[in-house]
């Protein structure tokens, strides 16, 4: 599957959203499978520059009781060959949400310079409330990107309305 390149070199803005929310749209697709498979309700897809879909996933950590299963990690533990991770510096990972400061971390060493995502984590915090399994840090996923040492581009949110469906009901709200 192709998505629409996610740097595009003569895109409108309103060109560039578009693609955005298309593959942001996928990232929510994998939430809303993650939640039906009885899992967190989060889905990251990561995008070459273009427009490649390099991998897709969703949060598993009740399957797999991994707690590092993640959305955002399962996605780039997909990228196995050389192609796909020197592509990473112009690619795009879209998250369901913003990412937790583990999954930043995992960005930031990847070496993708550019994330976009749904959900704020103060938006997510408060729908999880006080749930031991949801600790969110109320550090912002773009505070930890940047102190990377080159500039990662970090958007959001985007699609609020939306990024909230898999959500709704989950976390006892």
């Amino acid at each position: 599957m192709t998505l629409p390149a996610p740097h595009p070199p003569q895109l409108s803005l309103s060109a560039q959203q578009d693609r955005d929310h298309a593959s942001l749209r996928l990232a929510l697709q994998w939430a809303a499978t993650a939640r039906a498979r009885g899992n967190r309700p989060f889905g990251a897809v990561i995008v070459a520059a273009d427009g490649q879909l390099l991998a897709e996933a969703f949060c598993n950590i009740s399957e797999s009781g991994d707690c590092t299963g993640h959305a955002e990690i399962n996605a780039l533990r997909q990228l196995r060959t050389p192609a796909q991770l020197e592509s990473l510096a112009q690619a795009t990972l879209y998250a369901s949400a913003e990412p937790c400061m583990m999954c930043a971390g995992a960005i930031l060493c990847s070496g993708i310079r550019r994330v976009v995502f749904g959900l704020a984590n103060d938006h997510l915090r408060q729908l999880c409330g006080q749930r031991i399994d949801s600790f969110r840090s109320s550090m912002a996923a773009a505070e930890l990107l940047a102190l990377a040492p080159q500039p990662i581009a970090c958007i959001g949110p985007m699609l609020t309305e939306e990024a909230l469906e898999p959500h709704m009901g989950y976390w006892g709200n």
